[in-house]
């Protein structure tokens, strides 16, 4: 059936078309969906045993959801998500403000129009991406704005009389009718606007300045809150909670490889940074760990959370540093150094919130010790442990690498300035590394080996192993006793 073709109701009625509820279409089309094992949710990963199947129950109980989470973790997407669910076309009275059913109309127009002119009556289709409303709650919105007031311009222009129902300018729910409507950070809304939603909750309807007007709206409410926010500004009314099916509790990605994948998906990387900046898997997994160390850190406020946006931001801050470096030293291509997470820093500083004791650090020292503790952790995933106390006799799988460092005649620097062939002719010069990697790392790929030469280098010092300075041009390593032993 060609649907564009038809364009009154009549047709519409002859076709055999039958109309049903937003819910049940999302039910319906989700069954189908589950039946032919495709994929609901595209694009949304980590949630696959946990927030989704929980989403689904809801879809199929035909329950309003709350997605309850903190920032970043995806709750708006999941919402707009399930626009998918909906039929591609539904049929609407040409003209109606609420996407009257031209087979079960509500709005005073839509029937007077079917009344006036029959199967005559014009409709048309409206497609899925259009039954998608949004409102970000704020303390400002107003009752008028979400459900409807009177327009006195409309009254006078139709010489009507207040009393009238057609002087009515409705709110914003009622023209999303047969839509996905979401309110996003639902504690922020005032008290008595949470009140004005319990009738649409419940029974579909709604009551503007008094009229006895009865629209059995039909509607899929998404509902999503931070829980920070049941302390700090506002909390969700305990009737309207009672009124909401479904409340889904979302979570961060619980593994690198998961938040990994949402990095690379979400970044938005410039085409020619693809093309000649090469990115090292460690360098991908050191990314997302410093974000684990954040949710971890006792310098900031675990209730305030750390989006995923922070990854993203990072990685997109960290393929712009290396841009600017190779631009500096006319390198065509390059490859992501450690140097490079200087850089990322502001994407830190930026979406952090610290408490007390991190303030008192300050946001550029947080940062700086979130990459420290992130290479220590993930360091023993790669290499022998490195103990805090060894016997004199003991040997470590570190020593000749320490050593060359204590015997070196010139000062080891690595600058930010070097092209790619300098950076690599420096590391080359710390032989004991070659014989390291091949040993512990002997199945690495090559092109990522002189980031991981640099990674071990970091890690020594972070393990008290080698000392480090930062300088305006570059970094410096050097054995931590050497010079003292030197000067005695």
């Amino acid at each position: 059936m060609n649907l564009e073709n038809i364009k009154t109701l009549g047709e519409l009625v002859k076709s055999g078309y039958t109309s049903r509820s937003i819910k049940d279409e999302l039910r319906e089309n989700l069954i189908s969906k589950i039946k032919s094992k495709e994929t609901v949710f595209k694009g949304v990963h980590g949630y696959e045993n946990t927030v989704i199947p929980e989403l689904e129950r809801a879809i199929l109980s035909k329950h309003n959801i709350n997605l309850l989470g903190l920032r970043g973790q995806a709750k708006t997407r999941l919402a707009r998500l399930m626009v998918d669910l909906l039929d591609e076309y539904i049929p609407v009275v040409t003209g109606s403000e609420i996407n009257d059913d031209p087979l079960n109309p509500i709005s005073r127009f839509a029937i007077e129009l079917i009344k006036e002119k029959g199967d005559a009556t014009p409709i048309y289709w409206m497609h899925r991406n259009e039954r998608f409303a949004e409102k970000l709650a704020t303390p400002d919105v107003t009752v008028a704005d979400i459900i409807g007031d009177v327009d006195p311009v409309k009254a006078a222009n139709l010489k009507l009389s207040y009393a009238d129902d057609r002087v009515i300018h409705y709110g914003m729910i009622p023209r999303a009718n047969r839509c996905i409507f979401v309110i996003n950070e639902l504690p922020d809304l005032q008290a008595r606007i949470q009140v004005a939603l319990f009738n649409i909750l419940q029974e579909g309807d709604i009551q503007i300045r008094g009229f006895k007007l009865r629209l059995p709206l039909d509607m899929q409410f998404v509902f999503t809150a931070n829980p920070e926010d049941y302390t700090n500004r506002g909390s969700i009314v305990t009737p309207l909670k009672d009124r909401i099916g479904s409340q889904i509790l979302t979570h961060y990605p619980e593994d690198i490889e998961t938040a990994k994948t949402i990095t690379q998906q979400e970044a938005n990387k410039v085409g020619s940074q693809k093309e000649f900046i090469s990115v090292p898997e460690l360098a991908k997994d050191l990314l997302e760990q410093i974000v684990f160390e954040a949710r971890e850190s006792e310098y900031i406020d675990a209730k305030s959370g750390v989006s995923a946006r922070l990854s993203i931001s990072a990685f997109e801050n960290l393929l712009s540093t290396a841009e600017r470096r190779a631009l500096l030293s006319g390198d065509e291509k390059t490859m992501i150094r450690l140097n490079d997470f200087d850089g990322i820093i502001p994407a830190i500083t930026g979406k952090v919130e610290l408490v007390y004791e991190g303030e008192q650090e300050g946001a550029q020292v947080v940062a700086e010790t979130l990459i420290k503790n992130a290479i220590k952790t993930l360091f023993p995933s790669y290499f022998p442990e490195i103990k805090k106390l060894e016997k004199q006799e003991e040997e470590s799988p570190y020593d000749d690498i320490i050593s060359w460092f204590f015997n070196a005649d010139e000062d080891f620097e690595l600058l930010d300035e070097h092209t790619g062939a300098e950076y690599k002719a420096e590391l080359d010069k710390v032989k004991p590394l070659d014989a390291f990697l091949k040993k512990h790392q002997p199945n690495m790929n090559e092109a990522d080996a002189y980031f991981v030469k640099e990674f071990i280098l970091w890690a020594l010092v972070e393990f008290k192993k080698l000392s480090k300075y930062r300088f305006a041009e570059g970094t410096q390593f050097k054995d931590p006793y050497g010079n003292f032993i030197s000067g005695l």
